[in-house]
């Protein structure tokens, strides 16, 4: 098929190759859908693998989005809306609803490795998709290391319940947050990193069971809470009306961050057009059903009043229920292997981003070498897990680790109005999943993600104009002349 409002491929300009120009021309040249997708897979080297099913992809979605949010997040968001933090849960999830339409008609429809990276690239340009790349760089690298700072800070607490011994504070944070450095916070990078060197299938499998596990804690949890539940406990249901409610949203929505991981795998993937779109529904789905049925059970069995400064509000209902320290440390548990799945899953994601990328010729060619045996890009993998280990051991975070949220918001909302370029300038292309009602949906989804970016902090904000200035240098010095679309014009 051909480009909407391209000439055919002729001897003199061959297909994929966009017409000269100037400046402006070469930063919006286009990919090809077509050549996004018959590119699938191939790296320098060898190949991907497609290995996984639905299954695998819904638990690669679940994975990397049921974690570290529903073991912390409870404490942060019941002070702002008290018992109607349910309905916060269900407010944020149907923002994300919005967003995960549009991630599923263009998943189905592009289904390849490079996520919202590669959608931008064949609707608006490739200056657009680096932008969006250096988001998705940004949310997922980042966020790997602050994900991996909170998981030590869970296996002292399990370590403490079950041996009576925790980590040194020294060896147990990095600096500035009273230690040297944060040994554990390394550990499950490397971890992971070595289920990912071992291929693709074997690291959704080893996902699969840690996902299950997760799933079986937070199961566990609601029926021993279930328990103390008190009717009193929910009145007033909202007490500080919808204000509250709509901030306890605001803070929840990022619980939901990491439904689009299973994009990233659209070049693993078995079949890619039908299986995507389901499982990122499907995750969505089950994440915020866990999420709601959590809250209920949680602001039942503990007045919202004492949830304020509650980091481990669910281990904290458990010990209150039953008064044993067991139960807490059994959910303890099943957070230091939520939260290593999430490490996982986001370092899985991160490499197959950057994969695309070095594909497209936008970053050094190291990153898209497969090992022929593996199937795996082990260069890739190793230079990010070893970055993203270092990064969570030897820095503090702090505000960095809020612009996960910023970048994450940004690629959203590209992702929306990429489906309604797409439907605009493609709209021959099967699609094996629409949005409903489109252009509206796209546009609400686009819409509430700005207001949610509008809603961060000023330093967010700072650090976020700081690395796209960065990245935009980065495109500029090498992207825009290394380019495949670059080279292809020579």
């Amino acid at each position: 098929m051909l480009e909407h409002g391209t000439a055919p491929p002729t001897a003199e300009r061959p297909e994929g190759k966009p017409p000269a120009g100037g400046l402006s021309a070469r930063l919006m040249r286009r990919k090809p859908v077509e050549r996004l997708v018959a590119e699938g897979g191939q790296g320098e080297g060898g190949s991907l693998r497609r290995s996984m099913g639905v299954w695998q992809l819904t638990m690669i979605s679940i994975g990397a989005t049921l974690g570290t949010g529903i073991f912390v997040v409870l404490g942060e968001a019941v002070p702002d809306a008290g018992p109607a933090v349910i309905v916060s849960f269900v407010i944020a999830g149907l923002t994300a609803l919005f967003s995960a339409l549009s991630y599923a008609e263009l998943a189905g429809t592009i289904p390849v490795s490079g996520s919202s990276y590669s959608y931008a690239y064949a609707t608006m340009g490739e200056l657009v998709a680096w932008v969006c790349g250096w988001c998705l760089i940004l949310e997922y690298g980042v966020s790997v290391a602050a994900v991996a700072v909170g998981w030590g800070q869970y296996l002292n607490e399990l370590l403490d319940g079950t041996l009576g011994i925790t980590i040194p504070d020294a060896l147990a944070a990095p600096p500035g947050d009273g230690g040297i450095f944060n040994l554990p916070a390394l550990l499950v990078v490397l971890l992971s990193m070595a289920f990912l060197l071992g291929g693709a299938k074997e690291s959704a499998r080893a996902n699969a069971i840690m996902v299950g596990v997760k799933i079986a804690a937070l199961i566990l949890f609601c029926a021993v809470a279930f328990t103390g539940i008190r009717a009193g406990n929910y009145t007033p249901f909202m007490p500080l009306g919808m204000a509250g409610v709509s901030a306890a949203g605001a803070t929840l929505f990022f619980s939901y961050i990491g439904f689009d991981a299973a994009s990233t795998a659209g070049e693993e993937a078995k079949n890619p057009q039908r299986d995507l779109p389901r499982a990122i529904m499907l995750s969505l789905v089950i994440v915020t059903a866990l999420y709601c049925l959590v809250a209920a059970v949680a602001v039942g069995a503990l007045p919202w009043k004492k949830f304020s400064g509650t980091e481990a509000a669910l281990a904290g209902i458990m010990e209150n229920v039953t008064g044993q320290s067991f139960w807490a440390t059994g959910l303890a548990a099943g957070a230091v292997i939520a939260i290593a799945s999430v490490v996982l899953t986001v370092l899985y994601g991160q490499t197959r981003i950057l994969f695309a990328m070095s594909r497209d010729g936008l970053v050094p060619p190291v990153f898209s070498k497969v090992h022929a045996e593996t199937g795996v890009p082990r260069a890739n993998t190793v230079i990010v897990s070893l970055f993203c280990g270092v990064l969570a051991a030897a820095i503090p975070l702090g505000q960095l680790a809020d612009a996960t949220s910023i970048g994450t918001l940004f690629a959203f909302a590209l992702v929306n109005i990429a489906v309604i370029v797409l439907r605009r300038t493609r709209p021959d292309m099967t699609r094996t999943f629409r949005v409903p009602l489109s252009p509206l949906f796209p546009l609400i989804g686009f819409g509430l993600c700005l207001w949610m970016m509008n809603s961060l902090e000023l330093v967010t904000w700072v650090v976020f104009g700081v690395w796209m200035a960065v990245g935009l240098v980065l495109y500029f010095a090498y992207g825009m002349r290394r380019s495949r679309l670059a080279t292809a014009e020579k």
